[in-house]
């Protein structure tokens, strides 16, 4: 198919290695790939297939034979696709994590996306529209995903210069119909915004973006400087003005997922107020110990059984525990035969031991001894046979099994 093989007035630049190519059938993919073959760049191609449009079949069919009468390897995902909640959302997710598959298992140097400047001004007014303060403004022509290199090497052409370029070089493409659909907000602020752009309008709105995201770098570089190993000294953090207590906020909680701005509003609120806290963020937490916040994974529920003592003095320990050789303190305990089965447990609501003094509430000595509230979820106790908690680590042991030479220590850890 020589057809796909005319020289372009815009070659692409040469990429070394080979790149995986995600193509629809629309004409944005379908001009990155025969651009890709103009410029000699190795490639292989990606498609999936959600099965959500009555041509989607069809399309899947000409990505087949294309890609077959040009040499080029072909993946195609075409399995059921269920969702809950935004299926755009949801679609992205899925052709992404098959995206990332192929690179890593074929050792592709990363992966080519047909997003072009229509695109780009399409989210920034999306962005803006929806008052966001997003992690980056428009689209980055290169970025990370799950370790994976993802690169947009079109965001110079229109929409415009792509379907001409495939018209010119007679290759087929197919339309998304409900792309002209005016009830979704992207596609409402292309036919009303985006089409009638001209030149000089598209130039001032990317300088506005380019100097929108300078901004943001600026002040990226700055409160990087504030983060040591993932921590954050929230008295520094409270002396901030509020942009940079966000962007600071951003760096620690975001890893794939970007927040929106009211979210991280509301964990900043609390920051602001709190001296202790543990805030659920997506399956990790936002703590604070010693002065300093950072995230985390929380405490998961956790029950070891031991028949003797034999059995503890041999366990290599836990996530959240390690059992030490006896010494004297507020880890030590000794056991007796008919303590058994003794079973070691995170701390649970309503637990208590018996104390020289009378009976101590566990969450009472973790108010008294100031320990942080992401801690206390996972502590360990140790508990006899009749389920009468005999150890609380850090606090001690009730005096019937107190010793001046003790069989074992319970001590206590840190979460990762």
């Amino acid at each position: 198919m020589k057809e796909f093989m005319i020289q372009s007035e815009q070659p692409m630049e040469r990429l070394e290695g080979t790149w995986l190519i995600a193509v629809s059938a629309g004409p944005d993919s379908m001009a990155l790939l025969s651009m890709c073959l103009e410029a000699g760049i190795d490639c292989a191609c990606a498609h999936v297939n959600y099965h959500h449009r009555k041509q989607a079949e069809e399309e899947e069919s000409y990505i087949r034979l294309f890609c077959a009468e040009n040499n080029i390897p072909l993946f195609v995902r075409n399995e059921e696709f269920t969702y809950e909640g935004n299926f755009e959302a949801a679609a992205r997710k899925w052709r992404y994590e098959f995206f990332v598959q192929l690179v890593k298992e074929n050792g592709y140097k990363g992966v080519l996306i047909a997003h072009h400047e229509d695109d780009l001004l399409e989210t920034y007014f999306m962005q803006e529209e929806k008052n966001l303060v997003p992690s980056y403004y428009g689209l980055r022509e290169e970025m990370m995903y799950q370790g994976v290199l993802v690169k947009r090497p079109l965001l110079g052409y229109t929409k415009q210069q792509l379907l001409d370029y495939c018209r010119q070089h007679r290759i087929r493409f197919y339309e998304d119909a409900t792309n002209s659909d005016p009830s979704l907000t992207r596609n409402r602020i292309r036919i009303e915004i985006v089409s009638s752009m001209s030149r000089t309008e598209r130039d001032l709105v990317r300088r506005e973006i380019r100097m929108k995201n300078a901004v943001m770098q600026e002040r990226s570089c700055r409160v990087n400087t504030m983060i040591s190993k993932g921590r954050v000294n929230l008295d520094r953090y409270r002396r901030l003005e509020k942009d940079d207590r966000i962007a600071l906020l951003r760096k620690v909680i975001e890893q794939e997922h970007h927040y929106s701005l009211s979210f991280v509003e509301q964990l900043d609120g609390v920051l602001m107020k709190r001296d202790d806290f543990n805030l659920k963020v997506d399956v990790r937490h936002l703590v604070q110990e010693d002065g300093m916040f950072f995230m985390t994974k929380p405490s998961e529920p956790y029950s070891y059984t031991f028949l003797n003592k034999e059995e503890i003095l041999s366990f290599r320990g836990a996530e959240r525990f390690r059992i030490d050789q006896g010494e004297k303190g507020v880890n030590a305990l000794s056991v007796r035969k008919d303590d058994f089965p003794v079973v070691i447990r995170n701390a649970e609501k309503g637990d208590q031991i018996q104390m020289r003094f009378g009976n101590k509430k566990v969450h009472r000595f973790f108010i008294d001894r100031h320990i942080p509230l992401y801690l206390r979820d996972g502590w360990p106790v140790v508990v006899d046979r009749e389920g009468r908690v005999i150890l609380v680590p850090g606090l001690g042991c009730d005096p019937a099994h107190f010793s001046i030479s003790p069989d074992f220590n319970v001590i206590q850890l840190r979460s990762s």
